[in-house]
């Protein structure tokens, strides 16, 4: 993170809570500076090093250096959340479709995965719910669907780690709004067939639903076996882009320290927060170069119809699907 980046959200986070601002004591002493409040946080979350450890470099003690971690998460979320772990907007739809296209991929909206969080304040009575044999530890499982230039789309956290990547689709919020009708109407052609439903890439254990396409299982044909080859690269993005977060960012490297389930999603949010603004301001944002020669686009993106009824079941989406796939 540059330095410029960093002093805005200091300053952003000083105008939403005054305990990130500079403050006097009844004597008339002054405290803890913004930097040295966000500076804690900051080194808690990218080295994921202990709240007592800061003591002797930021001059901060134990508790105020938790208390200043977890009001940092939060106010991220609550001032920067809005803009950079926002659903796809028309044009970032045109963006993504325009992508995927010239990747061999018309309608890929980007990839899908899950990862697993080892969380190592676990209650002991909890364990058992949140332990896969897979993975030994109790996990905390979190779903994210990132594009090609490792911007993270979507995020949801909170999920027992005993659960696979379907349980957590199931309680996830990905196709809320497409339900709803509320996201943009997408419209491509692939081999002379119009289609008008985006899609993410994803691995094997995911349904046979339309928005998913999967790699073939032991392809035989040429075809087949390139089909698969380029697939499985282009699905890597959604991996490439939670090891980048997880070196960016240590503590979701490491077991979590943290007794509350809150405080945890609060942080896992502001890390992917911090992410997206992060390749905002080094400008990884694919620019697409315009060529005079190229052949114009297969796809068109249009305004959503606006629904404001209550959110659907995930019963509603897999009855939909079944439909799509019937037709």
């Amino acid at each position: 993170m540059r330095r410029d980046l960093f002093l805005k959200i200091v300053n952003a986070l000083g105008e939403w809570s005054p305990f990130l601002i500079l403050r006097s004591d009844a004597a008339n002493r002054p405290g803890l500076s913004p930097i040295q409040k966000c500076t804690a946080a900051i080194r808690q979350l990218a080295n994921g090093s202990p709240a007592d450890q800061l003591d002797e470099y930021i001059k901060i003690g134990e508790s105020t250096a938790v208390e200043c971690l977890k009001l940092f998460v939060k106010g991220v979320i609550e001032v920067f959340g809005t803009e950079y772990l926002r659903r796809p907007t028309i044009q970032d739809v045109e963006r993504l479709m325009e992508i995927g296209e010239r990747r061999g991929f018309p309608g890929m909206l980007g990839s899908i995965d899950c990862m697993h969080w080892h969380w190592g304040k676990c209650p002991y009575a909890w364990k058992g719910m949140y332990t896969r044999g897979d993975h030994g530890v109790p996990t905390i499982i979190l779903e994210a669907v990132a594009s090609h230039n490792r911007w993270i789309w979507h995020a949801f956290f909170g999920v027992a780690g005993s659960n696979n990547d379907i349980n957590v689709l199931n309680q996830s919020h990905l196709f809320v709004e497409q339900l709803r009708e509320e996201s943009p109407k997408v419209q491509y052609t692939i081999n002379g067939r119009e289609y008008d439903t985006g899609y993410y890439l994803a691995d094997g254990i995911y349904p046979e639903w339309p928005v998913f396409v999967k790699s073939i299982r032991k392809p035989q044909l040429d075809k087949h076996k390139l089909f698969a080859q380029h697939q499985e690269g282009a699905r890597k993005d959604v991996e490439c882009t939670y090891g980048i977060l997880q070196s960016r960012f240590c503590i979701l490297r490491r077991p979590a320290r943290l007794f509350e389930q809150g405080d945890l999603e609060n942080i896992m949010l502001a890390c992917i927060i911090l992410h997206n603004m992060i390749i905002e301001d080094e400008n990884d944002i694919d620019q697409v170069p315009f060529d005079l020669n190229e052949e114009g686009s297969t796809y068109i993106v249009q305004e959503p119809t606006i629904s404001h009824g209550q959110n659907p079941e995930m019963e509603d989406m897999e009855l939909k699907q079944i439909s799509l796939s019937l037709d």
